[in-house]
């Protein structure tokens, strides 16, 4: 459990190179990169929990997803590696070279971010996998990795995506939407001190070339790869171009200690990536402007409970509150944060699906249909799904009536369908 299922290619007395895929993926997703990989290195895979073969022993952060890693690097004997990662593969490399940089010698992340999409967004995403399973999420995984062109000329390999993502555990990969949801390391990109190659596909919309660009502007002296005509699963898109950027990177930026090259982008024929004009670097600070510093009122409570709010009823809404905020409301929003959220949520007595329960419940007894909706949508978030609301709405009626049940149903039933419908 502590460990991850892995494969290892190439001779076996070369250094290592480790590959991380994507999610939903398995290390098949590199198989095109090997043949000229092996030629430098000895080449390890490994695969998500519940992902291919891999036992479902779901992991609950990028953190322990490099615990795990480097738990598997130690039993095979292996102290020090180059490391590749593509999508939440790049962000247990960034994990890695933060907390274990005498480990990582060199480092390339393919379209990968310090922060991926939204907390809310991928939040939504496991209620929806909760809900439905992964065949919606299967079926449109292809317009997502591959631009058009690509996914209308290779059939065999689109069905390849549909399955790997279909044969997936749920719950595994609701983990992993939870530990994406909790990632962002934007304040932190100043201390990766390993030489870094950023990967990106020019036309990936999963992870933008913004994404990219605040990679290379926040780690110091990274370069930027932009691979032309290409979306997020750039290495199964354009074999080639990532195999060749990364022997250049590798190979030129292999050091025993660390020392990052000097900045550059690299954007040409996606067949055979060149050297161009560097890319101005703005300072981290200017990366960093657009975060949130905690608010100090309160202490220590106040901050976990505006964290256990966020969590539970989502970005969306704690923004739009903190929005509207004015001199008259502010005392009593650090209160109900403090109080309700700081103190009583985060108290170890009762897990967040019981405490979702509870809330239901007390909300349907005073017909507080406003908070309603909203603690469904956060009842979702904390892993009860459409059927077990459903129960305790029918629980309710024999304590609270029935009049108060039906309005009840109409609100869940309406914040349902809208959080379960799975997009496209």
């Amino acid at each position: 459990m502590n460990t991850l299922q892995y494969r290892a290619d190439g001779p076996e007395d070369a250094p290592v190179l480790v590959l991380g895929a994507a999610l939903g993926t398995t290390w098949h997703m590199w198989d095109r990169q090997i043949p000229e990989l092996t030629r430098h290195w000895r080449v390890i895979r490994f695969d998500l929990p519940g992902h291919g073969g891999s036992p479902a022993h779901a992991a609950s952060s990028i953190a322990e997803l490099a615990d795990r890693l480097v738990a598997t690097l130690d039993a095979l004997g292996v102290d020090r590696f180059g490391y590749a990662g593509c999508d939440i593969g790049g962000a247990v490399g960034t994990q890695l070279a933060l907390t274990r940089p005498y480990r990582v010698t060199s480092l390339a992340l393919v379209s990968s971010s310090p922060r991926y999409g939204t907390a809310d967004a991928w939040r939504q995403r496991g209620v929806v996998v909760r809900t439905n399973g992964l065949d919606p999420i299967a079926r449109t995984a292809p317009e997502h990795w591959f631009t058009p062109g690509f996914a209308g000329a290779q059939s065999a390999i689109v069905e390849w995506a549909v399955q790997m993502v279909r044969t997936t555990d749920p719950g595994c990969y609701i983990a992993a939407c939870e530990a994406l949801a909790a990632y962002d390391v934007r304040s932190s990109l100043g201390r990766v001190g390993v030489p870094t190659l950023v990967v990106a596909g020019s036309e990936d919309q999963v992870t933008p070339t913004t994404d990219a660009r605040t990679l290379v502007a926040g780690i110091p002296g990274a370069s930027l790869a932009l691979v032309p005509g290409t979306s997020h699963l750039t290495p199964v898109e354009q074999p080639s171009a990532v195999t060749e950027l990364l022997i250049r990177h590798f190979t030129t930026a292999w050091h025993d200690k660390p020392g990052p090259a000097g900045p550059a982008v690299l954007g040409a024929p996606a067949a055979k990536p060149q050297l161009a004009s560097p890319l101005p670097q703005a300072p981290p600070a200017a990366i960093e402007s657009g975060l949130t510093a905690p608010e100090q009122a309160g202490g220590g409570a106040y901050e976990a409970g505006v964290k256990i709010r966020r969590e539970v009823l989502g970005d969306a809404h704690v923004d739009q509150v903190e929005a509207a905020t004015d001199d008259f409301t502010a005392e009593f929003q650090r209160v109900l944060t403090r109080y309700a959220w700081g103190e009583t949520w985060s108290r170890p007595g009762l897990d967040r699906r019981t405490r979702s329960i509870v809330t239901l419940t007390a909300l349907v007894a005073r017909g507080h249909q406003e908070e309603l909706a909203l603690h469904t949508r956060a009842a979702l978030r904390n892993g009860l799904t459409p059927a077990e609301i459903k129960e305790v709405l029918l629980h309710t009626a024999v304590y609270c009536g029935i009049p108060a049940v039906n309005s009840a149903f109409a609100v869940a039933q309406r914040v349902i369908r809208e959080e379960t419908t799975p997009e496209g």
